[in-house]
């Protein structure tokens, strides 16, 4: 088919144009850095840590993606359970401190959010703070897991984002799918396509994942992630298991021929990403009275709808974006200028018309650039760490053992698997020998200055670099084994 051609090489175009940069992860750093420090300022604060949460460490980020931070509060070993009325009283502190230290723009306070949170900018950086968000830090790994089993699901988040901003249906304020509902709804894919690609999310773990994040905090998190891990170790290892070779062009054109009824079917059925079904709302007694437009289960914090924002004139506009998008796609005789008009904001199809089309093939990752040490689902463990230091990600050694990925889309993957893992340790690097990590490689310990460069101070300036040099590597770090340079797959040189 002409489409699939055509798309495939374009969808691996826009994958280029706006996957993170180097001097994107720099950047972020040095905001959280900056951040710590004003946090040290904040008496009310003492003993707090700064931590990163969302795309920014599920690595489901672009390179304008906003960063989450939660400010942890101290209480001993345990997780902390603050009130909202606090949360609001601490953020207040916060908001008066960065006025005083100044450089912060467009700091707004929302207190009456379902979570508090401060926004503002650096860097051309759009953050979000919030206090104690022990559901954003455990969401975002979960989502990083997923990863894990099949690399194709990060790269349909990306470009299933960009198309969403390109169709102005990204925008939650504004009654519109917020980013971690566009997440759910490619797992929600994943699982329904004939054959899946990833299981239902009870099968990974079957409990809510929310009423499980009590007592000590390294104890929850530890127990969590070996149920995950050994869960989806059986579910990669499973031989019986029918392997989905879907292309990303076809993935993206059934992802959308899916949900082409969706305001239809929303005011009868429900997505539920934890028994991977769509269900009845009606036979669903935590789902009733129905009260919402769309209703996207948050498979981590059930009955919770992640969609609740979305209104119904919204709900139309987001059916639209998808049927238009599906007619224009599978139109015959289309090139990849009509397609950049449809997946792509402006700026970005600027950058991808400097940027030539690959002629790697998917199989062997598609570039795809995750820096060493992102949270693992063998082993991630938040430890709290005095505020100023640069380990946001430190962890304890836990050995667990994963079988041999059947992803026919991650053959370096696949040679990588059945190991001790160090909580540092990228599931990418993965071999069949026993291998010891260095921690500080993970992309959350890095800091600017060990990164080597100064991060831009516009977004403007980042891009007028892109468009300059579109041939410029991504950012690569550096794989240690023992202190001595590992052997890494062809696909990441």
């Amino acid at each position: 088919m002409n489409t699939y051609r055509v798309l495939e090489p374009t969808l691996k175009d826009i994958l280029d144009g706006i996957q993170p940069l180097r001097e994107d992860w720099v950047v972020r750093f040095k905001v959280i850095e900056e951040l710590e420090d004003v946090i040290k300022s904040v008496e009310s604060l003492r003993g707090s840590t700064v931590e990163p949460f969302g795309s920014f460490v599920s690595n489901l980020f672009t390179r304008w993606g906003d960063l989450d931070i939660s400010i942890v509060l101290s209480n001993g070993s345990y997780i902390s359970s603050a009130g909202k009325r606090r949360k609001q009283n601490l953020l207040e502190d916060v908001l008066k401190a960065l006025r005083q230290r100044g450089g912060w723009q467009r700091l707004q306070f929302i207190p009456n959010a379902r979570v508090p949170i401060l926004k503002f900018e650096n860097a051309s950086i759009s953050c979000d703070v919030s206090i104690d968000n022990m559901q954003g830090l455990m969401k975002s790994k979960f989502l990083f897991w997923i990863n894990e089993i099949d690399r194709r699901f990060r790269d349909m988040v990306l470009l299933v984002k960009e198309w969403a901003k390109t169709h102005n249906i990204n925008n939650p304020k504004a009654g519109s799918l917020n980013s971690y509902s566009l997440s759910l709804l490619v797992i929600f894919h994943f699982q329904t396509c004939v054959p899946a690609i990833l299981p239902p999310l009870k099968e990974i773990y079957p409990r809510n994942v929310i009423d499980d994040l009590t007592g000590v905090r390294t104890d929850a998190e530890r127990r969590i992630g070996e149920i995950c891990a050994a869960n989806i170790s059986r579910y990669r290892s499973n031989k019986s298991r029918a392997i989905n070779r879907n292309s990303l062009s076809e993935l993206f054109i059934s992802f959308l021929t899916k949900f082409y009824d969706i305001s239809s079917k929303a005011t009868e059925l429900g997505i539920c990403p934890f028994t991977g079904k769509w269900e009845e709302i009606r036979s669903n007694t935590r789902w009733l009275p129905r009260t919402y437009a769309l209703f996207i289960e948050d498979p981590f914090e059930q009955p919770e709808n992640t969609a609740r924002a979305v209104s119904a004139a919204n709900l139309m506009k987001i059916s639209e974006a998808i049927q238009t998008t599906h007619h224009k796609l599978v139109m015959a005789n289309q090139n990849q200028l009509s397609f950049l008009g449809m997946l792509v904001r402006p700026r970005i199809s600027r950058i991808i018309a400097g940027t030539p089309a690959s002629n790697s093939s998917y199989t062997a990752g598609h570039h795809v650039r995750i820096p060493v040490g992102t949270p693992s689902y063998t082993s991630v463990h938040r430890v709290r760490t005095p505020v100023g230091t640069s380990s946001y990600m430190a962890g304890q050694h836990i050995t667990t053992r994963s079988q041999t990925s059947r992803s026919v889309y991650s053959p370096s993957q696949a040679q990588f698997q059945t190991l001790n893992i160090s909580p540092a340790s990228h599931p990418s690097n993965l071999s069949s020998q026993t291998l010891n990590i260095r921690p500080e490689n993970h992309p959350s310990n890095l800091s600017s200055q060990r990164l080597g460069s100064r991060s831009s101070n516009s977004t403007n300036q980042r891009l007028e670099n892109q468009t300059n040099n579109s041939t410029r590597q991504r950012y690569v770090p550096h794989y240690h084994i023992q202190g001595q340079p590992a052997w890494r797959p062809k696909s990441d040189q």
